[in-house]
């Protein structure tokens, strides 16, 4: 069975990777520690690689991902990653 991209609906051949919604590399961070449940930061999301490289691209920074952009609204409501996934959409 085949997941769909949880940010662009597409189904591809390759199947979808887990991203983070709050980073990895933060889970060690006090400030994160301080405002985040364990379940929060472990939560992920199936996205098709094109969305994950595409995220990871427009947000670079890790911190600010995990800081501001933690929820899937948070992240369709960033202007660039929003014009991605709605362009991904469109895609086959």
């Amino acid at each position: 069975m085949q997941n769909s991209c949880t940010l662009c609906g597409r189904v591809t051949k390759r199947g979808t990777t887990e991203h983070h919604l709050i980073p990895r590399t933060c889970h060690s961070n006090k400030w994160f520690k301080k405002r985040f449940t364990r379940e929060q930061m472990r939560a992920t999301i199936a996205v098709c690689r094109d969305c994950h490289k595409g995220v990871h691209r427009l947000i670079p920074d890790e911190k600010e991902l995990g800081r501001y952009f933690n929820t899937v609204a948070q992240l369709l409501a960033h202007e660039e990653v929003g014009k991605m996934v709605a362009w991904m959409r469109k895609q086959k």
